[in-house]
């Protein structure tokens, strides 16, 4: 009895093509969203560190007696901050400070005019 073998198994070039293709069609479809993905964790991270810095500020104006007018400094809130002084994710600058305890919004974030915004709400 002979046992006929065909060593003729494998992918045709239009078949390689075509699953190069539909890989190309998912990937033009996700890397977008990928994108807007990243932007609006990055803000999200940004407005959590603005909130944990005006904490900070309003707790150091409570325990040091200050009143709404006092001036503020970023200096002033670094022993209330873990970590010390934090930076907009999206571009890695320092926030900016409002000037006194209670003025509105008491910090903000230069990357602010981004896409999503970069605003405390």
């Amino acid at each position: 009895m002979k046992i006929n073998t065909s060593r003729k198994a494998g992918f045709t070039l239009v078949e390689i093509m075509i699953v190069v293709a539909i890989i190309g069609l998912l990937a033009a479809i996700a890397i977008p969203n990928f994108v807007k993905a990243r932007n609006t964790s990055q803000a999200n991270a940004c407005i959590n560190n603005m909130r944990q810095v005006d904490s900070a500020i309003q707790q150091w104006a409570l325990e040091n007696n200050k009143t709404d007018t006092d001036a503020v400094a970023m200096s002033d809130a670094d022993d209330y901050i873990k970590g010390g002084e934090p930076t907009c994710p999206a571009g890695g600058v320092s926030y900016v400070l409002g000037g006194t305890v209670a003025s509105d919004p008491s910090v903000t974030c230069p990357n602010a005019a981004l896409t999503p915004p970069h605003v405390l709400p």
